[in-house]
């Protein structure tokens, strides 16, 4: 059966379109109008379907089985896991405390002849079985005597003796809970099984979710505090994410969109949960006095910058051009032009930071790539798109557009020491967070987001560095119970700001 010809391919002279009864000639321009209308929608539909966490950004967790792209294996590229060859690592013995407990074995007689052994090896083979011993709870009580006077009757009672709290709860049991909740994502039931079973603790729901807003009322001022110091940085990445958060009044139930900001520094993240997405809170997180410099994407929020102070992460910028070389015609060609320009300077760069190619010779050779870069989006955005402005060209020219107006912010990273051409940072910072939403579906209220955010602030800062979770909520706690000073997330080897 022979196929039929697109409507593209069918040649009509002008003798014949004019004999053409004027009906039928309405009837075709409807057609062909219908044709490029329904094209355009099939390839926004086709898009939409091609999405994936490489050309946007949509996360890895939605890409679906069967769709991870092959990455072609590096000259030189090591499989996971061990190599041949490579030395082994032994564990390595834990220190002795007074409470460890030393057994020696001596052999008594020769395995061979068996006559009698004498002596001791000076340095014996060690085996070390670590265990976790029956843990329970350390329950102190304090017996508050009442006596009546016996010249005037009045009844006293005695009074709780300094340094022992109100609180029917101690600061590191306090801690535990806090901890809990936060870094490894308790809920309110599974805090009360844990601590009843572990601990042999038992403690209400209300109890717990006392404790919890006792902390977080505790490290306001702790996290105010780092916060200012995190703003007086040269540099700082910032990014948020969605968060949903439930009415304060607790009479509509219903969950509102919510967003949880971050900014990061090396040894420092801040979180806020807020119901708004735009400058005001992008403001208010980065500091509106700001002077450094802020590596984001190209989110609207952050336009109040002027473009000398940002860098544009690339990694969003890689999605975007991948998505363009992805589509079909003019937008193929200007995605995959770009996309290589991208590919060598990734190349430069990681050879910078191995130290194979000096900081010199990359912003050199930066200069041409950034020349033609630019060029490629001035012709981008020349081009006709008509008047669907949902066709994929017509995105690609918008993209195009977006990035002539903050071109120079894609650079800072080239001329300016120390700045990452990524945002990597704040979107690890988030990751926690991330799985914190999913299993928790946002908070329940103000005070909860308000929980949420105080504790990731305090628990990704002190990993980074390298401090004791534990420990430093149990000093808050105790600081905020008997009015002592407050211990403090900043570096301990920085200044205060």
């Amino acid at each position: 059966m022979e196929q039929m010809p697109q409507l593209d391919q069918i040649e009509l002279s002008t003798a014949d379109w004019e004999g053409t009864p004027i009906a039928v000639q309405q009837l075709v321009l409807a057609l062909l109008a219908e044709n490029q209308e329904l094209k355009a929608r099939l390839s926004v539909i086709e898009e939409q379907i091609k999405q994936n966490s490489q050309n946007s950004s949509k996360p890895p967790s939605k890409d679906g089985f069967g769709t991870k792209p092959k990455v072609k294996k590096a000259k030189g590229q090591r499989n996971r896991g061990g190599q041949l060859g490579h030395p082994g690592h032994e564990r390595n013995f834990h220190e002795l405390t007074a409470e460890s407990e030393i057994h020696e074995h001596i052999p008594s007689s020769c395995r061979v002849c068996g006559v009698e052994l004498e002596g001791a090896d000076p340095q014996p083979y060690r085996h070390q079985v670590i265990e976790v011993p029956p843990i329970t709870a350390k329950i102190t009580e304090h017996r508050l005597h009442q006596l009546a006077c016996q010249h005037c009757g009045e009844k006293t009672r005695a009074k709780l003796p300094a340094g022992i709290s109100a609180v029917g709860y101690g600061a590191r049991l306090s801690a535990l809970v806090a901890w809990l909740s936060s870094d490894y994502r308790q809920s309110h039931g599974q805090l009360q099984q844990l601590l009843k079973q572990l601990l042999g603790i038992e403690i209400s729901i209300a109890s717990i979710n006392r404790l919890r807003q006792e902390m977080s009322l505790a490290l306001e001022s702790v996290v105010t505090q780092a916060h200012e110091y995190v703003q007086s940085q040269p540099q700082i990445h910032s990014d948020e994410t969605s968060f949903s958060q439930g009415n304060c009044d607790g009479h509509n139930p219903k969950q509102r969109q919510g967003w949880l900001w971050v900014v990061v520094t090396k040894l420092m993240s801040i979180f806020e949960v807020s119901l708004n997405r735009g400058q005001v809170t992008a403001k208010q997180m980065i500091g509106e006095r700001y002077t450094g410099i802020v590596i984001s994407d190209r989110y609207s929020s952050y336009n109040w910058l002027s473009v000398e102070q940002r860098q544009v992460c690339w990694a969003h910028l890689k999605r975007d051009l991948t998505a363009m070389s992805e589509r079909s015609g003019v937008s193929q060609t200007i995605g995959q032009a770009l996309l290589k320009r991208q590919q060598r300077l990734f190349r430069w760069w990681h050879r910078v930071r191995d130290g194979t190619m000096t900081r010199a010779d990359f912003e050199l050779a930066v200069v041409a790539l950034r020349q033609g870069f630019k060029a490629e989006l001035e012709s981008a955005v020349e081009l006709p798109i008509g008047k669907n402005e949902n066709t994929p060209l017509a995105k690609t020219v918008r993209t195009c557009e977006q990035l002539l107006k903050i071109e120079p912010a894609l650079w800072t990273f080239v001329t300016v020491p120390g700045i990452e051409p990524t945002n990597n940072a704040a979107e690890q910072a988030l990751r926690q967070a991330v799985i914190w939403r999913r299993t928790s579906f946002g908070s329940q209220s103000l005070a909860g987001s308000q929980f949420v955010a105080r504790l990731l602030s305090v628990v990704t800062s002190l990993k980074a560095q390298q401090r004791d979770v534990w420990d430093f909520l149990t000093l808050v706690c105790q600081a905020a119970r008997f009015d002592l000073p407050m211990p403090s997330l900043i570096p301990l080897d920085c200044p205060l700001p």
